[in-house]
């Protein structure tokens, strides 16, 4: 199912709201400073113990290197494990091929910021950080309208 944002939950100008995640170094990010030069920034929201997520993030990574050298989009991976599952996130990562920024949303302040209910979610967000698309779950075949997506704002 492809929709428009239109929940309540964004601010008028459909931006990324602001929240503190942390990177796998540990270092606090604030997420409204997520940029990527003027080109597309896809945001998802996964966690190591959901299947679908993991499927949808691997299958990505294969088509991922082709989808940056057309469109130039950044893949922000959005853990929402907590305290109990954060200890897995690394090591799933490292055994992945994932050439994304993946950061942990422990208290979850990211994710109900953005209006996530559950997971997989995901976002597409336009050169100008308008948030122009989102997804929720996963079937195969699903990255396509998501890549379909990106070319119409990279245009």
């Amino acid at each position: 199912m492809l929709s428009l944002v239109t929940s309540s939950a964004f601010s008028q100008e459909k931006t990324i709201p602001s929240a503190t995640v942390a990177a796998l170094d540990g270092k606090q990010v604030n997420t409204a400073d997520f940029s990527n030069d003027g080109k597309p920034i896809i945001i998802n929201f996964w966690a190591t113990w959901c299947s679908p997520c993991k499927r949808e993030l691997n299958t990505i990574a294969e088509l991922y290197p082709e989808w940056q050298e057309e469109t130039g989009v950044k893949l922000i991976a959005i853990s929402i494990d907590d305290a109990r599952s954060q200890s897995r996130v690394l090591p799933y990562i490292n055994g992945s091929a994932w050439d994304y920024e993946v950061y942990v949303d422990t208290n979850q302040d990211f994710k109900r910021a953005m209006g996530v209910n559950n997971v997989p979610h995901t976002f597409l967000v336009n050169g100008q950080g308008e948030i122009v698309w989102q997804h929720n779950n996963y079937s195969p075949g699903d990255e396509l309208d998501l890549y379909d997506k990106i070319l119409e704002i990279s245009k």
